[in-house]
């Protein structure tokens, strides 16, 4: 089984810093894929800031942070994407802009034993492998944010998803990004967020009905069932966008009304409060 040493990130977001990060830490090639240049630049400075904060907590020495930040390049190029062994993408929840983008990259890298990976958790693996000719070799990864400090990684295939293609990705994931992984059909959801998502949902209905405050509702599950942190806080770190499209993904697949997003979390999303990432969601952040 070939190792993997050149990847390709598509998308600089939250996961997709982490994402870079990672795989710049055991010494792997990392060439990121972004819309612009502005967004290379914020990319890297969520990636910088990052590994600053491990530099801080004596994690790592700011000449191994140096050396990181030097495995990382960008582009807004995807044909320099030719020579990568694995692609991972990190774009937005959106399945019509993922089929479009696996196409293309289908296209351009080269490598006859790539790995594409998608970072989903609510799309169908087998629609986004069928826009390219090697679906044995697509696959779904769901890492959790923060995807640096967070040790799980589920994976999920297609029907035509082969052994090996889940294999190799296994032994890279433990190997190299010191992840635990499980595995999951290819259902929406996978294993994780179909118990999560029902959870946060029923939270934000409490809260929208007036049985109960965030503040209370989050207190009550740290404090009575020690949950490390409440679901509506938990919600706000996640992304309200996020969630809104994980939930639709849930609800289109299995129509039942406990995947349906609440009035109150898709108006949060229409007024722009998405969490933390846009200073206001359930809680306000400065």
């Amino acid at each position: 089984m070939n190792e993997i040493s050149k990847v390709g990130v598509v998308g600089c977001g939250l996961m997709g810093a982490g994402l870079a990060e990672i795989c710049a830490r055991p010494g792997l090639d990392v060439l990121v894929a972004v819309r612009s240049p502005e967004s290379g630049v914020a990319g890297r400075r969520r990636i910088t800031d990052s590994l600053d904060r491990a530099v801080g907590k004596g994690k790592m020495s700011a000449d191994e942070r140096d050396s990181i930040l030097g495995r990382i390049e960008f582009t807004t190029e995807l044909a320099a994407f030719a020579d990568r062994e694995l692609v991972i993408e990190a774009i937005t929840e959106d399945e019509r802009e993922k089929v479009a983008l696996f196409a293309t990259l289908d296209r351009i890298v080269e490598a006859p034993s790539a790995i594409f990976a998608t970072n989903t958790s609510s799309l169908p693996i087998t629609r986004i492998a069928g826009a390219t000719a090697r679906p044995g070799q697509v696959l779904g990864t769901h890492f959790f944010n923060p995807v640096p400090v967070l040790p799980l990684v589920e994976l999920a295939g297609s029907l035509l998803t082969t052994e090996e293609t889940f294999e190799r990705f296994s032994l890279f994931a433990t190997k190299f990004l010191d992840k635990e992984v499980i595995r999951s059909p290819d259902r929406a959801g996978f294993v994780v967020n179909a118990l999560l998502v029902p959870y946060l949902l029923s939270a934000m209905r409490m809260v929208e009905s007036g049985f109960a405050s965030a503040e209370d509702v989050d207190r009550g599950m740290m404090l009575g069932c020690a949950h490390p942190m409440g679901p509506l806080r938990l919600s706000d770190m996640i992304g309200l966008d996020t969630l809104v499209a994980v939930a639709d993904g849930l609800y289109a697949e299995f129509k039942e009304p406990l995947y349906a997003a609440p009035p109150l979390l898709c108006r949060m999303v229409d007024g722009g409060l998405l969490g933390r990432k846009s200073g206001r969601g359930f809680y306000a952040y400065p």
